[in-house]
């Protein structure tokens, strides 16, 4: 699949600004404040700046720290990797494969099988249920 360009003022025009913030700019929203933490429907989480299939209703899990967690991607191509040294600490960002989206980090301290904790934004998230009735 070809990687997904835009300009600067398409993804302006295409996000909230607080998704720009976080999706563009590698922002992190409060903690507790995403009504994703509560979603509980079976489903698949989105790339809210491409639409990629990223994470499964069936991997996430409350994992404490206030924001949705999953302990894997939904396929291993959804995501990329990159080394963050931003605010004096070495952390793992992850990013949409397709466009280069800012998701949030991951982290070794997850439940089996992976032992992974995919710590995401939800506002860059879109949640599909699998039943849309």
């Amino acid at each position: 699949m070809a990687k997904i360009t835009m300009s600067d003022a398409e993804w302006h025009a295409k996000l909230s600004p607080e998704q720009y913030h976080i999706t563009r700019e590698s922002g992190t929203e409060r903690a507790g404040s995403s009504p994703l933490n509560h979603e509980k429907r079976d489903g698949i989480y989105h790339c809210v700046g491409c639409g990629k299939s990223l994470y499964s209703s069936s991997t996430k899990y409350e994992s404490g720290s206030g924001w949705p967690s999953f302990f894997q991607p939904i396929r291993d191509d959804a995501v990329t990797e990159h080394e963050d040294r931003k605010f004096f600490m070495k952390r793992v960002e992850i990013r949409c494969a397709d466009c280069a989206s800012h998701l949030g980090h991951v982290f070794n301290d997850g439940p089996a099988p992976t032992g992974l904790r995919y710590c995401m934004n939800g506002l860059a998230l879109d949640f599909e249920p699998e039943n849309k009735s």
